[in-house]
């Protein structure tokens, strides 16, 4: 893990991008079949209640989840995929401290994959749990994934 941001420096800068920058989610572990997120909770994250947002943890539900079914060891190669459906069950409140939504791979075939998982907060108390279905775009079927675009050098 490196110091500065509590991510395992092996992942890939583009397993979260744009929107989950926004939010403040990290991918702190990532294997074949599993995925860990992590989100420290801000003011930005509360509703009117003071809880964390449902939409923030359906979030972080999507994107531990999907990477479960997309990790790819090939360095300089991505794999990508699209969420077709994606349930989610909250439990119980969230207000302060890190909350972290672990997804894993169910099953599947090559382009299809399903997943569940849960977040927790700092204190192991379950707050949400989803199950999701997902669609690897094409050549992300393979786990050796495609060229990832953003890594490529800037043409002349």
């Amino acid at each position: 893990m490196s110091e500065t941001d509590g991510a395992d420096a092996s992942i890939t800068p583009q397993a979260l991008m744009g929107y989950h920058e926004l939010l403040g989610m990290h991918v702190v572990e990532w294997e074949e079949g599993r995925a860990v997120v992590e989100l420290t909770i801000e003011p930005k994250h509360l509703n009117r209640s003071g809880n964390v947002h449902g939409g923030v943890l359906a979030s972080m539900l999507d994107s531990a989840l999907s990477l479960a079914g997309l990790h790819c060891d090939v360095p300089g190669n991505i794999r990508r995929g699209m969420t077709l459906s994606l349930t989610t069950t909250f439990v119980g409140p969230a207000r302060q401290g890190v909350l972290r939504a672990t997804g894993t791979l169910r099953g599947g075939g090559q382009k299809t994959f399903m997943t569940s998982g849960e977040i927790v907060d700092e204190r192991g108390n379950l707050v949400a749990m989803g199950e999701g279905s997902f669609r690897r775009r094409s050549g992300s079927e393979s786990s050796q994934g495609v060229p990832d675009p953003q890594l490529r050098e800037p043409s002349e």
